[in-house]
């Protein structure tokens, strides 16, 4: 039976650091199965989902210091189970762009939580307007709706939101 680790590991960016991480996790047996990888300033960031034997993952629990050391990667890791989404939810992409400022993740994930829906994914992104130099936000995130909730109200609802904020959003169904 396979068993699951998840990892985030954080460390000065270079151009073989994946390589010799991936190279690291691969020869203690375990496959790479979900991931995400970035660089932040000039930061290597990643957060994996490894599978394998039981066997394979011990080995790498317990060498995972040694590589965190070898490579000056700061590496957290946990077991865990395959994430398994209840029935009832419908999945659904949101994105979201406005003016650079401070608290839009917040109030973004308050509205979602106070209406009771799951946030499963999400990324944000700062950049500058081509033509007008203005610092912009950028939010894409993946929802869960349980399906006990009417569509057209939390559209309705977020779309409001949304415009009281000032910040222009879609919302539409994953398919």
């Amino acid at each position: 039976m396979l068993q699951n680790l998840a990892i985030t590991a954080l460390g000065k960016y270079s151009p073989r650091l994946l390589e010799n991480f991936s190279k690291s996790l691969n020869n203690c047996g375990c496959s790479i199965t979900a991931s995400r990888m970035t660089v932040l300033g000039n930061e290597f960031s990643c957060m994996m989902m490894l599978s394998g034997s039981w066997d394979s993952i011990a080995k790498l629990d317990n060498i995972l210091p040694k590589i965190g050391d070898e490579l000056d990667l700061a590496i957290q890791f946990r077991r865990t189970e395959q994430y398994l989404p209840a029935e009832d939810l419908m999945p659904y992409a949101i994105d979201v762009v406005c003016v650079a400022d401070l608290g839009i993740i917040h109030n973004i994930s308050k509205f979602f939580a106070d209406n009771n829906i799951l946030v499963h994914d999400m990324y944000t992104s700062n950049y500058r307007a081509t033509t007008t130099g203005a610092q912009m936000f950028s939010l894409h995130m993946s929802i869960n709706i349980p399906t006990s909730n009417s569509i057209a109200s939390i559209r309705g609802e977020f779309m409001e939101f949304c415009d009281r904020l000032n910040m222009d959003a879609i919302m539409e169904p994953v398919k």
